[in-house]
This record gives C-alpha cells, sequence and structure tokens, in this order.
C-alpha cells in the first residue's frame, strides 16, 4: 500500500490477556476501511471479506439440511457471523472470542455494521475465551468448525494458537463435531503440511478452496469432514 495516499486513525486501543490489541480506521482515497492489529501485526480489516464468508458457506454446502449448529472461531471482523446469521438453516449460533475489546466493537461500535447487529440474533450465543481452551473442554459437538483465529496454520501471531494445529488440537477439533460434521479453517496462505496433517488426524474429503486476491497468493479454506 502506498501510505502517501492513505490516512490512519487509531479508534481503540487495549491491553488484552495475550498483549495489545488495536482498531484502526484508514481511509484510502476515499475509501474508509477498519483494521485489527495485535501486538504489532496485522491480522484483519474490512476491504474485503469473500474468504470469511467462504469460511462459513463451504462447510454449509457440504452439509446440506437445516437445523445445523455452527461454531465460529474468532469474530475479528464480523463477516463469517454476519454470514451465518443471514443463513436461516443455521439453527445455534456460537461464537468464541477471547479478546473483550472486539466483542464490545461489534456491540454498538464501530465493527457492529460489518457483523451486520447479529449479536442481536436469538440464535447466537458469544463465549468469551480461548478457542483451543473451548475446543479441548467443551462437552459439546457441532455440525460445522468455522475456525479464523489466526493468519493461518503455517503464520501464527500467538504461540499458543500453534496447538490448534497440531495433532492434539485436531483431534480435539474432530471430538467437537458432530458425526459427518465439518472442519473448515481459514488461513492466509495454503499449506500442503496442513492438507496432510488433516488426513492423519482422520479428517476426509480433505479439500483447499483458494479466494484469489490482487497480489501475493490466496487467501484459502481448509476443509475436511469427520466420518459419519
Amino acid at each position: 500500500m502506498d501510505d502517501t495516499t492513505s490516512a490512519v486513525t487509531v479508534i481503540d486501543r487495549r491491553e488484552g490477556p495475550y498483549g495489545e490489541v488495536v482498531l484502526r480506521r484508514r481511509l484510502v482515497e476515499g475509501t474508509e476501511r477498519y483494521e485489527i492489529i495485535e501486538n504489532g501485526c496485522f491480522l484483519m480489516d474490512t476491504s474485503d471479506g469473500r474468504s470469511e464468508r467462504l469460511l462459513v458457506q463451504a462447510p454449509l454446502r457440504a452439509l446440506g439440511g437445516a437445523g445445523l449448529s455452527v461454531l465460529i472461531g474468532g469474530l475479528g471482523v464480523g463477516f463469517s457471523l454476519a454470514e451465518a446469521a443471514a443463513e436461516p438453516r443455521w439453527g445455534a449460533i456460537t461464537v468464541v472470542e477471547r479478546e473483550r475489546s472486539v466483542i464490545d466493537w461489534h456491540r454498538g461500535g464501530p465493527l457492529d455494521r460489518f457483523s451486520a447487529h447479529a449479536l442481536d440474533d436469538p440464535r447466537v450465543t458469544v463465549i468469551g475465551g480461548d478457542l483451543v481452551s473451548h475446543l479441548r473442554e467443551a462437552d459439546i459437538t457441532y455440525d460445522a468448525l468455522c475456525l479464523d483465529i489466526d493468519n493461518g496454520p503455517d503464520w501464527t501471531v500467538t504461540d499458543s494458537n500453534d496447538s490448534l494445529y497440531s495433532p492434539a488440537g485436531l483431534a480435539d477439533c474432530r471430538a467437537r463435531l458432530a458425526p459427518g460434521g465439518v472442519l473448515a479453517v481459514w488461513s492466509a496462505q495454503p499449506s500442503e503440511r496442513f492438507e496432510e496433517a488433516l488426513r492423519t488426524a482422520g479428517f476426509e474429503q480433505v479439500q483447499t478452496i483458494a479466494v484469489p486476491v490482487a497480489r501475493g497468493v490466496p487467501d484459502v479454506v481448509h476443509l475436511g469432514v469427520r466420518p459419519a
């Protein structure tokens, strides 16, 4: 990006349990977008959202049916939640987000228009906590897990997130899925290593769906199905 054509304003800055979290507004040639930065590392912004929506769309296509339950790991800028809330076939939508600040930004804050006020949907339950711990400790199963808590299996911002992509973490994901349930994992780049890890963990129909970007490697969604 050419910073000479953009202006950046810090909207909020907070110290969370895992470090500093910042919400910025960037104005680029008259176009406004919001960015989330954690510990100085860019996580996501509101400029696109196609891959975040695909994270929810792809499992639904694979599942079919209605009255389905979905866990969204990571609220982010809200595109995945908005996509889920717009689809009546999701009967229950659970969001796990570890940063209180991000939840606040969606409850009447600057990001609520991107999540389409979905936190007010009666199907939506928000859990403030660590996704890895929830997957390990929860006594519940879901039809789909849609996970986007980092930049992907090969590029984690927080060291503790590495465990999500480990054999133990993938075993926890499988345990949280109902038979025939779908795991979807967002990544900023494709990972053949992670595809193999999914197969090794017992997932079937493993595939990677790419979403081309203007520059660089595509964003992707990795999919795997728990055997019925």
